[in-house]
């Protein structure tokens, strides 16, 4: 599997719409190569380091395939006109959630990546499409993008091919993983076998094993809608 960059993107950490916070999620494409370090792009920022960036979110992939259904859903939306709508460090066309499995490792540019786990999205995207409930809408569709961590640091540029090394496990794709996160499933054989993927990030992995352990589905509140009760975003619609 060799899938072409389309656009390589950063952002810089700036207030989010009328949201009254910052976000480094504004992403925008770069002309030139980017050294990929341990925790992400040069000249990349997040605002919240504690649930953005790190280790395990270094690099953001989201595909430019679900953008028109998410025109259709939606209509015409600025932000949808180019890539970084979902803050994205890389945009590619040819490969989904479907074709992704946790762990799968790709060489890109000089750097080597392996896949960490599929994005949960939080209520920054409500006030970044200006659509209350949008951050809900996109983790419930699966179409949420995925990180990976930086096994080899780097050189990459658009252009470059991600070059699929190896999939340790073919049967964990991100679809199959959101599915059950996404369906509140209570197989406790299942969470366990989630819990014990090496390959997941710790994060994915102890919410997996807690979900198992307690029997009972994490609280996703605070996470979709943030203090969206108290300032509501402004609906979009050009």
């Amino acid at each position: 599997m060799n899938i072409t960059i389309d656009a390589l993107l950063t952002g810089t950490v700036r207030p989010l719409g009328d949201s009254g916070r910052d976000s480094g999620i504004d992403k925008h494409p770069v002309a030139e190569r980017l050294w990929l370090g341990p925790e992400g792009l040069s000249g990349d920022e997040q605002a919240d380091r504690r649930f953005h960036g790190g280790p395990e979110k270094a690099l953001h992939h989201y595909a430019r395939d679900h953008y028109p259904a998410w025109l259709d859903a939606l209509g015409e939306r600025p932000v949808l006109r180019g890539p970084g709508a979902f803050g994205e460090n890389i945009s590619t066309s040819g490969v989904t959630e479907s074709d992704v499995c946790v762990g799968d490792i790709y060489r890109v540019g000089t750097a080597v990546v392996q896949v960490s786990q599929a994005r949960q999205p939080c209520w920054k995207l409500d006030h970044r499409f200006g659509h209350r409930g949008m951050a809900a809408r996109v983790q419930a569709s699966g179409m949420t993008g995925w990180y990976y961590r930086v096994l080899q640091t780097g050189w990459l540029a658009t252009g470059d091919a991600l070059s699929l090394q190896d999939r340790p496990h073919p049967q964990w794709t991100l679809a199959r993983v959101q599915d059950i996160l996404n369906r509140r499933v209570l197989d406790p054989g299942v969470l366990h076998a989630l819990a014990n993927l090496s390959e997941l990030s710790p994060n994915w992995r102890t919410l997996f094993e807690k979900r198992a352990r307690a029997g009972e589905v994490e609280d996703w509140t605070r996470r979709l809608e943030g203090d969206a009760a108290a300032t509501p975003p402004k609906e979009s619609q050009a």
